[in-house]
């Protein structure tokens, strides 16, 4: 069977301390032409140049559908943004079989002045398809997304909820050859993160070629038979999902030492109103630690920034196993029933009791929004650099230990039976 992905030696290199380049407004154009100021000019330096992704290669069958993982900064999105054509490969070619439907962030490609509507047509021309053929899709695309009464309001009005159930539906659904799906359904409530998945899984039992780029490694799993593996830009491991996997958490096992991790210098992937801006796991004696011993209790101490007017805001928390990000617990309540003004910061802190996790790392799932939770500020999840919070215990009987939690149950008084 013929590859419709042909990734040779790609390679993109970037200059320390300048952005990518990417699309502006004649409007931004003028404004940065007029009013930039004169920059002292340096010599080029060879330390100045960093190579995102280098020698990757691989080949994708028509109807696969591979995943993509690695740690933070590893080049998985760049690779992605190569693939789409949204950015350059500095060295290398890729070969394209197909039209290509990506997702690469919330409202990847859509207009913000134009209506859901409109949106939903520009989508499908840019793909290549005739006006009948995405009336076809339309109403099947509104329904999905679940945005059917804001449909003809402008989607710079929208949600970051509904402007990514928008685009996700849009790129899912006017049938591209090839779909690639970045790191964004994270954004999207759980109800959603299934929906997608279960879509994306019925692009491939049409025999579309899917490419998934996540940490959330359990969706890798369940999705992907096959994942590639990148690390420091480079393609560490290419097979089996199990296998990468089991790669990935070797690779993985030895954590950072952290104590108040700042949160400031990071992509906002949500409207941004509120932020974190630090997080800190505190100790029963009070030090920062990222390590407790089984049957601490655990706090967890989080700074945040106000940076819009917000009317209420609501606090989101999640741990989830480092391998299959599997959901083990969660706590949702509100912060704040009183509107919180720009230039406000303030620290929220949650108290996990020690007695009901076992022993093993755990990462974080956090995120501030409006008390209804239908409007998201910030999120920090696997996409973020953060310590691995780990539970450990000298205890030797592995009925104590296994598993995620500790069960207190109570044995009943038994009865007598004849």
């Amino acid at each position: 069977m013929q590859s419709i992905i042909t990734a040779e030696n790609i390679g993109k290199q970037y200059r320390i301390g300048t952005q990518a380049a990417a699309y502006s407004t004649l409007r931004e154009s003028l404004m940065n032409a007029v009013f930039s100021l004169p920059k002292k000019s340096y010599a080029r330096r060879e330390n100045d140049l960093i190579w995102a992704l280098h020698h990757v290669n691989f080949e994708i069958k028509m109807g696969e559908v591979v995943g993509v993982i690695g740690r933070n900064g590893a080049g998985k999105s760049t690779l992605l943004r190569i693939l789409s054509r949204v950015t350059e490969p500095t060295e290398g070619r890729v070969v394209l079989r197909g039209r290509v439907g990506s997702l690469l962030e919330v409202g990847t490609g859509f207009h913000p002045e134009l209506t859901g509507r409109e949106n939903i047509f520009l989508n499908g021309s840019i793909l290549g398809m005739t006006r009948a053929d995405i009336r076809k899709r339309f109403d099947e695309i509104v329904a999905f997304a679940e945005v059917e009464q804001f449909i003809d309001t402008p989607v710079k009005r929208f949600s970051s909820g509904m402007y990514l159930r928008l685009a996700f539906a849009v790129a899912a659904h006017l049938e591209p050859e090839i779909l690639l799906v970045d790191e964004v359904l994270a954004v999207g409530d759980v109800a959603f993160q299934k929906k997608c998945l279960g879509k994306m899984g019925a692009v491939a039992r049409e025999g579309r070629t899917v490419l998934f780029v996540s940490h959330h490694l359990q969706s890798i799993k369940t999705l992907c038979e096959r994942t590639i593996l990148i690390d420091s830009g480079c393609i560490h491991c290419d097979g089996p999902t199990d296998q990468s996997l089991e790669t990935y958490k070797h690779l993985t096992r030895q954590p950072k030492v952290f104590t108040n991790q700042s949160l400031k210098d990071r992509q906002n992937r949500t409207s941004g109103a509120v932020r974190f801006t630090s997080v800190a796991g505190i100790a029963p004696e009070g030090n920062e630690t990222w390590d407790f011993e089984m049957g601490s209790s655990i706090r967890l101490r989080f700074g945040y920034e106000v940076f819009s007017d917000v009317s209420s805001l609501g606090f989101y928390i999640a741990l989830r196993s480092t391998l299959t990000n599997e959901l083990l617990t969660s706590f949702k309540d509100i912060a704040s029933n009183a509107p919180l003004r720009a230039g406000e910061s303030s620290i929220l802190t949650v108290e996990i009791p020690g007695n009901y996790l076992r022993p093993g790392d755990y990462s974080l799932y956090v995120c501030l929004a409006d008390k209804n939770f239908e409007r998201f500020f910030d999120v920090v999840d696997e996409n973020v650099d953060l310590p691995w919070l780990r539970i450990y215990s000298d205890e030797r009987d592995p009925h104590k230990t296994q598993g995620y939690f500790s069960m207190r149950a109570r044995l009943m008084p038994g009865e007598h039976v004849n």
